[in-house]
């Protein structure tokens, strides 16, 4: 009987060799995807080499770790395509050796694909965002949007204050407020603009208007001077360009509304989750292509392999920000589905 180390060492060096290629094809589709995607944009402002090579060298963090991932189950179910042409596995199998102990090693060189890809998520892929997003302010020749926050509420004992849209232009103590309705007692207060002075502790309502039970709505001719204590401070970024330790911050403060506190909930699950999904579709694949019998079928399986799992990876997000799903679950369920699918594969190979 062959040694079983000599087979593992086998069965990766072959898996290894392909996922080379599998790295090299999927950086060469996302690179080609996001060109075809930005080639007009370029065309039409004609922004120097430079900014357009920085952009796409911001995005590269990103493209990276989908690859990682992605050129897993591409190289073992190519691997093993191989294996099972040439017979390889059948004589491993007369051998004594069950097929499914070739699996198990597979997990050991894409845990350290999942660490690199974790470390990669955890400040280089946020951070890559952020520029990418930077950086086609420029080719464009425009500045970005001022911070702002949507419906900002404060509920001092006995008042309330609303504003639609606060937006710091300077980052200093004023902003300006959009859409603003005040309650104290039986008195309600309505504006369309105004501003909010931090310092001072007041919002300062322009055309406001009063209502209160019993009269007439009437509109100020000046504007109007209200005392508010709260603290101004700035929105929350895109959770997907806070690094994880930030997200885990914002969280505690307990200062996000309901749909962002959903968002970073689920944007601090991906970063564990979606690096180990490396792990998870080596066993998926792993036992998948003991099944596959050519390498049309491997290349079929890597095509419904990857598709299936983008299906669930981009419909996720959507449920888990609406309430519709729990972000923990959301994040981690196309993994658990994954690695439910290879139970059952595995089940019939036992």
């Amino acid at each position: 009987m062959p040694s079983v180390s000599i087979l593992t060492r086998s069965v990766l060096k072959e898996v290894l060799r392909w996922y080379g290629a599998g790295v090299a094809l999927f950086m060469a589709l996302q690179m080609t995807d996001i060109l075809s995607s930005t080639v007009d944009k370029l065309l039409t402002y004609h922004p120097p080499l430079s900014k357009a090579a920085f952009a796409f060298l911001t995005y590269l963090p990103t493209i990276v770790n989908r690859t990682l991932v992605m050129a897993v189950a591409f190289a073992i179910l190519l691997a093993f395509s191989r294996l099972q042409q040439d017979s390889e596995l059948k004589a491993i199998s007369a051998s004594g050796v069950r097929p499914l102990s070739l699996i198990w090693p597979l997990t050991l060189p894409f845990a350290l694909v999942a660490g690199l890809a974790f470390l990669n998520a955890d400040r280089l892929v946020p951070a890559g965002l952020a520029n990418w997003e930077r950086a086609w302010y420029q080719i464009y020749n425009t500045t970005p949007p001022p911070p702002r926050q949507e419906k900002y509420t404060y509920a001092p004992p006995g008042a309330l204050y609303y504003a639609g849209r606060v937006v710091n232009d300077t980052g200093g103590n004023v902003a300006q407020l959009e859409g603003i309705m005040v309650q104290r007692g039986n008195e309600t207060i309505t504006a369309s603009t105004g501003s909010w002075d931090t310092a001072r502790q007041t919002w300062t309502l322009q055309g406001a208007w009063i209502v209160r039970p019993g009269e007439n709505p009437r509109q100020l001719a000046t504007p109007l001077v209200l005392p508010q204590r709260d603290t101004l401070t700035p929105p929350p970024v895109d959770a997907r360009q806070a690094p994880t330790a930030e997200l885990r911050a914002t969280l505690a403060r307990g200062t996000l509304s309901p749909t962002d506190r959903r968002d970073y909930q689920f944007q601090l699950a991906t970063r564990y989750a979606d690096p180990l999904t490396a792990i998870v579709f080596a066993l998926a694949a792993g036992v998948l292509g003991l099944l596959i019998r050519n390498r049309a079928a491997a290349f079929a399986g890597v095509v419904v392999f990857i598709v299936c799992f983008y299906a669930l990876w981009t419909t996720v997000p959507g449920l888990a920000r609406a309430g519709a799903m729990n972000p923990m679950l959301a994040a981690w369920l196309p993994n658990l589905l994954f690695l439910a699918v290879a139970g059952v594969l595995a089940w019939r190979l036992r």
